[in-house]
């Protein structure tokens, strides 16, 4: 028997004697807002006028209806999914239990403290600075993006207190689910689940957890799996057996059958007393680490075949958790997979994610890189803490275990970078290995021995002593562009095993810009824009990356637009050199996937869902095949401010990660710009390997550089397979702003092809740099977007309006709005 206690709650501030109305799931925040009591904390400058909300300690009650019939089961547990943070839970009056992990889920004997009739729940929640004034007994770091210090002393999700993206608003509440469950036969808890793949065959072996019962000779399990509601094995021994199994495979690789596992619990007389069903994939995931000529590879082997990991850093979704809905997670999951991603890495600052995320990944073919929940800081020593983490550990390695995305377990995100801090006490050392050395693996190793564990990203093999600077082994972070400000062609010098870090910043959409500002309000460096600037120097390195390339915006709309090619270009460039190094380099993560609100940052995709320039470039530089290119010479600043342009042709390098070979033609056509005349084509077959990158072809250029000019020139690059242009590039020989690109209206012809689908058909009388499209006010997806057009050629686009709102032809062709570079200034 179930009591759902979610829904309607009550909430106060314990210094006050007013209830409020509350949801649950939900969170203090979201309450207070819901009444009227504080305003968006996510518009304006609200956010800085709403701390004294992680000084105050809230209260949430409810009365519940129990059955008497409910009292005659011998065990009455209550189960609550997610408490933020530290509570104290009451029923009746009588105190149940103290939490103080976040990150756990509970489970409560409460038979002895209801009665049968009304009852009363009631969980008070501690403010977050209390909790952690009280820790500061602990080896004290000041972490760099909480600016009140000590959010490492409790196991809280980190970024709430503040990061260089997000806002701080340490929030509490009951975040997740909570119930109460009754039984009195046994129940089971957990079932490990393990492959074996041998040949044609696939054995899946079943080990259950049973609790509530003190006899298990009087309990027996029954296992079935099916496929497409079709039983393809059952046993009554701890062994399914299946033929010929349908692999689950990552996102461009092939499909992601799921199978329905359900593991029955029966008594002496064959009556089901408990049923425990997932959805899993039959397949196998390794970390591959061995020697090889360039130094340890780091590559994932999916079902025996290497596999480039192509993707990006998840955050939280929403700075308020439980706000994220199932059609949020499926909106961002599905975006990553339109745009050729199989792999997300969750970050470690955040918060294990709900299970609609991980199912959503099964079913897309995402493979999951899950850090645990530790991230830019050190932590606690103490005994308490420690048995804290195992237990956070323990539950969630358990929760996730079964799910076919699960595809690595890392310790923590960038402690490694605090070495010195790390070895400069007994106390500090023995905290970091304790946890990222022991009680992690052994977690991982105990409940999930088919994912291998990370201790940290990054990491160098040889030690976190040696730095983590390893060209010859580990992952890396990579952030001299931005943070060190060096050009993007910067990484073209390194050949790093696998890139889990690395971006580059832009701001959000005049759309997303008015969900927190007033129009009047649209200048980045006014307070209220600045607020949704969470780097200090942000604002200063986007506008530095920007002067490298283009001429000074004529409004915000145009610098918002800038800042997302320009942000594009960086992360193209970076992960196109990092293709083109394979099979040394097998691993592309950039810096971020999503926002958890309105901003400024590094993500490819905005709060609310609307896709960046860079996701739009993703779905190119991360199609199975690509081509790209090398420029021979540079282009750099010289003695007063004199320009020096030595670049005299170019390399045109192909890389290819699909499951098989490919046959294909290449081809390359220079342009002038102001004409749109082609002045050089040429064309070669080649095939494509699995896994490989070839320079195809070598160009002297300067012949054409000398006669016509580095600035009139542009080439554009082609990839052509069976089913048509497989991908494309362009490259220009100058920085965008030293050329005078023509001016010409750009009217796309837009038909309505279904009820909520358009064509646009673009076409070229003149060189367009970076042509963009954008409706305001609309949820859309499109097929393509921020594209160089070329005179004389067609580029078509299919875009599809989301949501409810009925968009007729003519109100499209009316508010359609198009640019590209030559119309931002």
């Amino acid at each position: 028997m179930v009591i759902d206690l979610n829904g309607k709650w009550k909430f106060r501030a314990v210094t006050e004697n007013i209830w409020h109305n509350a949801t649950v799931p939900g969170c203090v925040h979201a309450d207070l807002y819901a009444n009227g009591l504080i305003p968006d904390p996510f518009f304006g400058a609200n956010e800085l006028e709403l701390d004294w909300i992680e000084r105050t300690d809230f209260e949430y009650c409810r009365e519940f209806f129990v059955p008497a019939k409910l009292l005659e089961h011998r065990i009455v547990e209550l189960v609550a999914e997610g408490l933020d943070t530290v509570a104290q839970i009451t029923i009746n009056g009588t105190l149940i239990a103290s939490t103080d992990n976040m990150f756990q889920g509970y489970r409560f004997d409460v038979r002895q403290s209801l009665v049968a009739g009304p009852n009363t729940i009631g969980i008070r929640f501690r403010n977050p600075l209390s909790c952690i004034r009280e820790r500061r007994g602990f080896t004290w770091f000041d972490q760099p993006n909480d600016p009140v210090g000590g959010a490492s002393a409790i196991r809280k999700m980190q970024c709430s207190f503040g990061w260089d993206w997000g806002p701080r608003l340490p929030t509490c509440g009951i975040y997740r689910t909570i119930c109460i469950e009754a039984f009195s036969t046994a129940r089971i808890d957990h079932v490990t689940v393990r492959q074996l793949h041998e040949s044609s065959r696939a054995t899946i072996s079943i080990a259950a957890e049973i609790s509530g019962s003190d006899d298990r000779n009087l309990l027996s399990l029954r296992s079935s799996l099916s496929l497409y509601n079709v039983v393809v094995s059952q046993s009554t021994s701890n062994e399914l057996v299946i033929d010929d199994p349908q692999l689950w495979w990552p996102s461009g690789h092939g499909a992601q059958p799921l199978y329905d596992l359900a593991v029955e619990l029966l008594d002496r007389g064959g009556k089901v007393v408990d049923m425990w069903t997932r959805r899993i994939g039959l397949r196998t995931v390794t970390l591959d680490r061995t020697r090889d000529r360039w130094g340890e590879s780091f590559c994932f082997i999916v079902n025996g075949r290497p596999v480039y990991a192509k993707g990006a850093s998840w955050i939280p979704a929403n700075a308020l958790p439980s706000a994220v809905t199932g059609k949020t997670y499926e909106d961002l999951v599905r975006s990553a997979a339109e745009a050729n991603f199989n792999m997300l890495r969750v970050w470690g600052g955040g918060l294990y994610e709900h299970e609609c995320f991980y199912d959503l990944c099964d079913v897309y073919g995402i493979m999951v890189w899950h850090d645990f929940m530790f991230a830019c800081s050190l932590y606690p020593a103490d005994e308490p803490f420690m048995e804290s983490v195992e237990g956070e550990a323990r539950y969630q390695v358990r929760r996730l275990a079964h799910h076919a995305c699960m595809a690595l377990w890392c310790g923590n995100n960038e402690l490694e970078y605090l070495a010195r801090q790390i070895v400069s006490s007994q106390e500090n050392r023995t905290a970091y290995e304790r946890i990222f050395n022991d009680i992690l693996p052994r977690a991982v190793n105990s409940f999930a021995p088919h994912i291998s564990y990370w201790p940290s990203s990054p990491h160098n093999p040889d030690g976190y002593e040696h730095g983590t600077d390893n060209e010859g082994a580990g992952d890396h972070h990579y952030w001299d562009v931005w943070h060190g400000r060096m050009r993007p062609q910067s990484v073209e010098r390194l050949h790093y095993r696998f890139w889990s870090e690395f971006g580059m910043q832009s701001y959000c959409s005049v759309d997303t810009a008015l969900m927190f500002a007033k129009e009047h309000e649209l200048n980045v460096y006014g307070p209220v824009m600045d607020n949704h600037q969470k780097h200090p120097a942000g604002n200063a390195i986007v506008m530095e990356y920007i002067s490298y390339r283009y001429r000074f915006p004529k409004d915000f709309a145009a610098l918002s637009y800038l800042s997302q090619i320009n942000q594009a270009y960086c992360v193209e460039l970076m992960v196109e050199h990092q293709r083109s190094c394979m099979p040394r380099t097998m691993g592309s993560l950039y810096w971020q996937l999503n926002d958890c609100w309105p901003a400024f940052s590094w993500s490819g995709i905005e709060f609310g869902g609307q896709w960046k320039a860079l996701h739009y470039a993703a779905r190119r530089f991360y199609a199975p095949a690509l081509v790209t290119f090398r420029l021979i010479g540079e282009e750099r600043a010289g003695k007063i401010n004199r320009r020096i342009n030595t670049i005299s042709g170019v390399e045109i390098i192909t890389a290819f990660d699909g499951p098989c070979s490919m046959e294909a033609r290449l081809h390359w056509d220079l342009f002038t710009i102001d004409r749109g005349n082609m002045v050089l084509h040429g064309e070669s077959s080649i095939v494509l390997e699995p896994d490989e990158s070839s320079i195809q072809k070598r160009l002297d250029l300067s012949t054409c550089f000398q006669s016509m000019g580095r600035e009139n020139l542009v080439m554009r690059l082609l990839l052509v397979g069976d089913t048509g242009i497989i991908a494309r590039n362009s490259l220009l020989f100058t920085a965008p702003r030293f050329i005078e690109l023509p001016k010409a209206p750009i009217v796309p012809d837009v038909k309505k092809t279904s009820a909520r689908r358009f064509s646009l058909v673009f076409r070229g009388s003149v060189f367009q740099h970076q042509v963009a499209f954008h409706i305001p006010g609309v949820r859309y997806r499109a097929s393509d977007n921020y594209f160089d057009l070329f005179p004389g050629t067609v580029h078509s686009i299919d875009l599809t309006i989301e949501g409810d709102r009925d968009v007729s032809l003519s109100w499209l062709e009316k508010n359609l709005y198009v640019t590209s570079v030559a119309w931002t200034y």
